[in-house]
């Protein structure tokens, strides 16, 4: 299995982690393309419309006109917190889709032909965002499972989590905790040194080692 992170637990022979290591990511074509960049290409389309319909219709009055307006939405989506929000929002899940497909290409979560997982949506979340991915044919839950630190950092996030569809293995959701609300408990913060090595059992002291336990 040349799939996943090498040397874990769905990859555990030396010459699959070694082809996994040398198998470079496949581009995407035309499909994966579009499907990946559909809000940019979407959003560059809108815009080129719009600007040639208003120069055709008002000329260089309409264009600056066009400008004005556009500058008042981008004021009114800064400066006003419930517009702001939501736009702040799908601009984040735009960014962390991308990441995805990143940190994918970085951690070997490919198939052996170098193909990435198609990363389905991605939608805000309380948490962050919940992003909803399809694995092709020799790809598993587990191999993401085994990327999670990679994906983390690679989506500037806190912590990733990973949960198999109960019906269809090839469905998987990657939650990217970037925010803890109260509902959500956070990981427990480990104590720094010297406090861990006393958490771990390890005496700060080799000679208080053989004192007696106080009664």
């Amino acid at each position: 299995m040349a799939s996943g992170r090498p040397l874990r637990p769905n990859d555990p022979s030396v010459m699959s982690s070694v082809e996994a290591a040398l198998t470079h990511s496949r581009r995407p074509g035309l499909l994966d393309f579009t499907w990946h960049w559909r809000w940019e290409l979407g959003g560059t389309a809108l815009v080129a419309s719009l600007l040639t319909l208003i120069v055709i219709s008002f000329r260089a009055v309409g264009l600056i006109a066009a400008a004005g307006a556009g500058l008042a939405v981008i004021s009114t989506l800064l400066c006003c917190p419930p517009a702001r929000r939501p736009a702040l929002a799908r601009a984040r899940c735009v960014i962390t889709a991308h990441r995805l497909r990143k940190g994918c290409a970085s951690a070997w979560v490919q198939t052996r032909d170098g193909r990435l997982p198609w990363v389905m949506s991605c939608t805000p979340a309380g948490y962050g965002q919940r992003a909803r991915l399809w694995l092709r044919a020799g790809l598993t839950a587990d191999d993401l499972i085994a990327a999670r630190e990679i994906l983390a950092a690679a989506c500037w996030a806190a912590e990733v989590r990973v949960t198999r569809d109960a019906c269809r293995a090839h469905l998987v959701t990657v939650e990217v905790i970037t925010a803890f609300p109260s509902q959500r408990p956070s990981p427990p913060a480990r104590p720094s040194w010297p406090a861990s090595r006393l958490a771990d059992g390890d005496p700060a002291d080799p000679e208080d080692a053989s004192l007696p336990a106080p009664a």
